[in-house]
């Protein structure tokens, strides 16, 4: 769930206590032009979308007065980047940077903790920088029982230049970070000025989906991630899909068995073409998942995996078989089926599908793979 540029700084940086550009939103050229007014000074026009690179892509103009304020903001509202259709501009006062920097806290999914990133080449995209110099980047894991202290940050930010400026900030990106319940929080570029404040030029603000109860403020914040029309489709169905380009499709029950398969389709040489996890739910909405899944333009091949604990995988066969005779595909499936209700489950596939389940998933997957090529 991620935030846009302003909200972000708003109600996770400023309220954690660091420091942030002047500005106002715009989400009309006659509001640019008021807000130019109010700011009166050299101002920075930002599309405001969740992605990176706005600046590559033109989403970033500097305005020197209310006239190119306007022009700026009507030349951005209304356009696309990197998907996001810009229905707001952020204009924000222009400063007078000394050094830029980089620093991040996310979670470190090796060391199972968060992991505190900072780095002297602020501004560049953090991506290319890790490739092309990984030693520029400066890492801490946090013991999430102790928390990040000053003596920590100013260790990771030593040598640097302005060292006793930017430690506070780290520790306070890292309390905010916690507070805010993230799956990341970035400033990029971290500035220092010429009065030698340090200043988030830019905020990057990912909530924890699992905590939106927790922080209903930044959850209704959230922009919606752009959907697919299938994705769409599905979402009006409460299904849990997401499309992908491959040709392969699958359903499964669990998200976890449903990214297994998923991947065990990429390691035999396929392609998934989607997401799909189905579990108990499959005896009343298999037809709907069923339809939304073949509807994918470049699918080949279809695998069913289900593994049963709790919910029976016979019912989730009735369910799956029984939409596959109402919709009646021509389409060659493979199903996997193991757990509870296994033996009707198999069954009732063999009988009414004429189908023989596999008895091992990587079998049926691989099968999958070799029939979409």
């Amino acid at each position: 769930m991620n935030l846009l540029e302003h909200a972000a700084k708003h109600l996770v940086l400023r309220n954690g206590g660091i420091a942030i550009p002047q500005g106002i939103v715009c989400h009309t050229p006659d509001e640019a032009r008021e807000a130019f007014e109010v700011l009166r000074r050299p101002c920075v026009a930002k599309a405001q979308v969740p992605a990176g690179k706005r600046g590559k892509s033109g989403g970033i103009v500097v305005v020197t007065n209310a006239h190119e304020a306007h022009d700026a903001a009507r030349s951005l509202l209304g356009t696309c980047i990197a998907g996001h259709r810009v229905s707001a501009v952020l204009l924000e006062e222009k400063a007078n940077i000394a050094k830029e920097y980089y620093a991040a806290v996310l979670p470190d999914a090796a060391g199972r903790a968060p992991m505190v990133l900072f780095s002297e080449e602020g501004g560049m995209d953090i991506e290319e920088l890790a490739e092309a110099n990984p030693a520029a980047i400066r890492q801490a894991t946090v013991d999430v029982l102790k928390g990040f202290s000053e003596e920590e940050a100013a260790a990771l930010v030593e040598g640097a230049p302005h060292d006793a400026v930017l430690a506070p900030v780290l520790v306070k990106l890292y309390d905010a970070f916690r507070a805010h319940d993230a799956a990341l929080l970035e400033i990029n570029p971290l500035a220092v000025l010429d009065d030698g404040r340090a200043v988030a030029l830019d905020c990057k603000f990912t909530l924890d989906p699992a905590a939106a109860s927790r922080q209903p403020e930044l959850a209704k914040a959230a922009v919606p991630e752009p959907l697919t029309d299938l994705e769409r489709l599905a979402a009006e169905a409460g299904l849990k899909y997401i499309e992908l380009s491959g040709n392969v499709a699958l359903l499964a029950n669990g998200a976890g068995l449903t990214m297994t398969t998923m991947d065990t389709v990429s390691r035999l040489g396929g392609t998934p073409a989607n997401f799909q996890e189905i579990g108990g739910e499959a005896y009343t909405k298999a037809e709907a998942a069923l339809k939304i899944v073949l509807a994918h333009q470049g699918v080949k091949s279809l695998v069913v995996n289900f593994c049963g604990a709790f919910a029976r995988t016979d019912v989730m066969a009735a369910g799956v078989v029984a939409a596959w005779e109402a919709l009646k595909p021509d389409i060659p499936v493979f199903f996997s089926i193991h757990g509870t209700g296994e033996d009707e489950a198999v069954a009732l596939v063999r009988e009414r599908l004429g189908i023989e389940p596999f008895d091992f998933m990587e079998d049926a997957v691989k099968a999958a793979v070799e029939a979409a090529r």
